[in-house]
């Protein structure tokens, strides 16, 4: 599995910076945000240093597709009303004209009761 020593996100998945675990499997990491823009804000990161959506390519359809299926699960876990009445949402900013600021791939999930401070 390949990772950047210079990425922020792979020192925090492979716990050399500290953070507020969520969830943790072989291939993917899950955090809470410093900087949460909604009651419920937490990062799912791969392990594997991807730099962004715009890099992931066929090899990694399982892995994306087992993010996908593992976000609602942890969106409630954190506070987040079940579907339908409640939900939350998926972002993933790529590349700098996206708003990407840390060039590993990561999907921020947030929710929780609405006005949010961002979105």
């Amino acid at each position: 599995m390949s990772q950047d020593p210079n990425c922020i996100f792979c020192k925090i998945a492979s716990g050399k910076i500290p953070s507020k675990k969520v969830y943790e499997d072989e291939d993917i990491f899950v955090f809470h945000d410093i900087n949460p823009w909604a009651p419920v804000h937490f990062l799912m990161i791969p392990k594997q240093h991807i730099a962004s959506m715009a890099q992931a390519g066929p090899e990694h359809a399982a892995l994306l597709g087992r993010m996908m299926v593992l976000a609602p699960k942890l969106a409630v876990e954190q506070g987040c009303t079940p579907y339908p009445e409640g939900g939350f949402r998926i972002v993933c900013n790529t590349g700098t004209h996206g708003g990407q600021e840390v060039h590993h791939m990561h999907w921020h999930v947030m929710g929780g009761p609405r006005p949010w401070l961002k979105g």
